[in-house]
């Protein structure tokens, strides 16, 4: 009863050869390839199960996909599971792994590992305790070679089986992956948040170490996710202000590798909401205004999300909520003082307060009044001193001619 199965199996497997129609010398190969992947799956004692219809001996819990980096090692999680009355984990317990043949869709047929110490071609380790159904393995070193199928198997004596129902695919890429950076949404100032950058770790043996423009001292930790694989993260706590917004925080991953380091870079920008900054008021035309004439009074401020302005008159009786508007535009009576106020959901700031001066009619004529006087003094000043200056030039006293010296009859001139 035990070989009946294989016979199936046997036959069917003859059957795809001969459909194939390749070269007929090749049956004795393909036959002989059959008897060891029916010594594998198929052992006297054995429970055989081929996941065709057939409920599997036992399973595994395995990520169905892991990613590995070329020249570091690669962590694969796994337990596994089974009811069935032969197993004995009191007993020799042996884990096997198989590669996968990715050209038909049968079995695996390449044991690459047994930890009886039989087969070991990629050095693999089982790290987990196999009595507390533990299968946890560690693959070093990986290549582009390591990429493919893997399927895991149980041998305690009379127990055998493989968990052909939940193979492992292992990708192996050159590139590594780049960290992620979690912020919370919505963010406000005076708001205290953690930042997080995390990268993957198929290798906790050599997490990758983290660096980000924050802080440096911020500690780094691998912890374990709930599949079983690893995360390195580092955090720090920030507290917001509005200068954080537009903010770019970067944070970079470095692996280690046989033969060098590999780097992978992630940026995100924050993006954080502020109240109203630097609220200001201006006027144009600045200076006095003509009673008649108009005025715009504009203002300005800096706020996320963007604010909505209300404008204030000064008076006697309390503040006078006169328009709605980043502008106000008005025709002028009488002068006063204005004021703005920027508002948004965070909270509002008031603008310094303007004057609006008007010059009236009495005013202007005061004003020429006094340029007359004024222009006037100059004048009046300036004509005294000409006069002044005239009168002292044509007013100089004249000298007496002197009179001639005579000795002995003789006139001496004097020689000053």
């Amino acid at each position: 009863m035990i070989f009946f199965p294989q016979m199936i199996f046997t036959h069917f497997y003859i059957l795809i050869c001969f459909r194939d129609s390749t070269v007929m010398a090749a049956l004795t190969e393909n036959m002989l390839t059959v008897n060891m992947l029916l010594s594998v799956f198929f052992l006297p004692g054995a429970l055989a199960e081929d996941c065709y219809g057939i409920t599997p001996a036992f399973n595994i819990t395995t990520p169905n996909t892991m990613e590995a980096l070329t020249g570091s090692c690669l962590q694969i999680p796994c337990t596994y599971d089974t009811e069935n009355t032969k197993y004995n984990s009191s007993r020799r317990i042996y884990a096997v792994w198989m590669k996968g043949d990715t050209q038909i869709h049968l079995h695996p047929k390449v044991v690459i590992f047994n930890s009886s110490g039989t087969v070991n071609t990629y050095q693999l380790e089982i790290i987990g305790n196999l009595k507390e159904k533990i299968c946890t393995t560690l693959f070093p070193n990986l290549t582009t070679r390591h990429a493919d199928k893997y399927f895991f198997r149980i041998e305690n004596y009379q127990f055998r089986a493989t968990a052909c129902a939940n193979p492992l695919q292992i990708k192996v890429k050159d590139s590594p992956w780049s960290p992620s950076i979690y912020v919370p949404s919505d963010l406000k100032e005076h708001q205290s948040v953690t930042v997080t950058c995390s990268a993957f770790t198929p290798c906790p043996n050599s997490p990758p170490e983290l660096t980000w423009n924050l802080q440096q001292d911020s500690l780094r930790h691998t912890e374990k996710n709930r599949d079983g694989t690893f995360t390195t993260k580092i955090q720090e706590i920030i507290t917001l202000s509005d200068t954080h917004d537009g903010y770019n925080i970067s944070c970079s991953a470095r692996y280690s590798v046989i033969g060098g380091i590999k780097t992978a870079e992630t940026e995100v920008t924050l993006s954080v909401s502020y109240a109203p900054k630097d609220t200001s008021a201006s006027i144009s035309p600045s200076g006095l205004v003509s009673a008649g004439s108009w005025v715009e009074l504009s203002c300005s401020s800096r706020a996320k999300p963007p604010p909505t302005f209300t404008w204030f008159r000064i008076s006697e009786h309390g503040d006078i909520n006169v328009s709605v508007g980043q502008i106000y535009s008005f025709n002028v009576t009488e002068g006063g003082e204005y004021y703005c106020v920027a508002s948004n959901d965070l909270g509002q700031q008031k603008s310094p307060v303007i004057l609006v001066a008007v010059e009236d009619d009495q005013a202007s004529e005061f004003q020429i009044l006094n340029v007359l006087k004024i222009l006037g003094i100059v004048l009046l000043c300036t004509g005294v001193i000409i006069f002044e200056c005239w009168f002292r030039f044509y007013n100089k006293p004249k000298k007496e001619p002197e009179e001639p010296t005579y000795v002995n009859n003789v006139m001496v001139t004097t020689v000053s």
